[in-house]
């Protein structure tokens, strides 16, 4: 009898426990949906490989770990694309649509906003909507309406309705759905393409995304991945904590960097089939996890999946050395990889 007085004692205690705590789910999306769109409108364009490139690094902002800015960051990079290829006016308005998709709440709270101006005019003004699922009172890291970083940068007052966006000004959007494909309207005044910027230029484009490749320095773990060095065989803890989401580092000689990337994608590859979702890792690195997307958030794998008849792969960059992360087919990554001169498929 006592020990029965003790364990229901207990478990009236956890019971109160539990309604005492707020409950947070976390509420997620496929991220890879996000940008579907805008890669196919720059395929059409003649976008080549860059593309892939800069939709996956884009659709990667949308995890719960990058800063408030890096998806604006991402979508300036999507527009600084779309200018270099006669201003195409889909792939604009797809990054602007994309700038307003909510991201990944881990907690159930509203997402801070961004507080700096864009690259590109054509985004501003325009600012992420939230999931119906979030608390739009309390925004991640418990901070209350009002607090730094709760109001859109240029804004002087609380979103209303809060939740909403300028592409979905009624209010926020149903939990893991995907903007674009509720309106194909971002929301601002017209989306013709103009070579007006608020800042720098947009003759180049550079898309890079956290990374870093193994190495024997272990205190060094923000180092980035070297394209003259080989990749030392690591086991799957430091290859998750270490891998390359993408590199686009200019080879510094004139030495033949296809063949390497063709290895390094295949040595990532090789420390990817090892890793499963509770493998430990290092915060905003990137991944393969059992086929699918993931990125490291809180220690551990978020992963995403890549859709139908896609694989995520390391795939070795054409036109300069490094390699990438991205969702392909298993046809392509082995033609691409075959393509450097490295033997042995996907794995070596």
């Amino acid at each position: 009898m006592m020990q029965f007085t003790t364990l229901l004692a207990f478990a009236l205690a956890a019971t109160a426990s539990v309604h005492g705590a707020p409950i947070h789910k976390r509420i997620a999306q496929v991220i890879a949906d996000s940008t579907t769109k805008w890669e196919a409108a720059c395929d059409a364009a003649g976008g080549g490989t860059q593309c892939n490139q800069v939709a996956v690094a884009s659709f990667s902002t949308l995890l719960a770990a990058p800063g408030p800015c890096e998806q604006q960051d991402a979508a300036d990079n999507m527009v600084d694309l779309a200018k270099t290829l006669s201003n195409n006016p889909d792939m604009i308005k797809f990054a602007q649509i994309f700038a307003q998709q909510p991201r990944n709440s881990p907690t159930s709270q509203s997402v801070l906003y961004c507080q700096s101006a864009p690259r590109n005019s054509e985004l501003n003004g325009l600012f992420q909507c939230q999931f119906q699922g979030d608390n739009p009172t309390t925004f991640v890291g418990g901070i209350a309406v009002g607090g730094n970083g709760t109001i859109p940068f240029g804004m002087s007052a609380p979103v209303n309705p809060a939740g909403s966006c300028p592409a979905n000004p009624s209010g926020p959007i149903a939990d893991g759905t995907q903007l674009v494909d509720l309106t194909q309207n971002p929301g601002v005044g017209g989306t013709t393409a103009s070579n007006n910027t608020t800042g720098g230029s947009n003759s180049t484009l550079t898309v890079t995304t956290p990374s870093a490749t193994p190495s024997s320095d272990s205190s060094n773990s923000n180092c980035e991945e070297d394209p003259t060095e080989s990749t030392p065989t690591a086991s799957p803890t430091m290859a998750a904590a270490n891998a390359a989401a993408v590199s686009a580092t200019p080879s510094s000689t004139s030495g033949n960097f296809k063949l390497a990337n063709g290895q390094n994608a295949q040595k990532l590859n090789a420390q990817f089939a090892a890793l499963t979702a509770t493998s430990s890792c290092t915060e905003g690195t990137n991944a393969c996890v059992n086929g699918a997307f993931a990125q490291c958030v809180g220690g551990t794998y978020v992963t995403q999946s890549c859709g139908s008849g896609l694989i995520c792969a390391a795939l070795p960059l054409v036109n300069s050395a490094g390699t990438s992360i991205t969702c392909t087919t298993n046809a392509d990554a082995l033609a691409r990889i075959a393509a450097t001169g490295a033997q042995g498929g996907l794995t070596g």
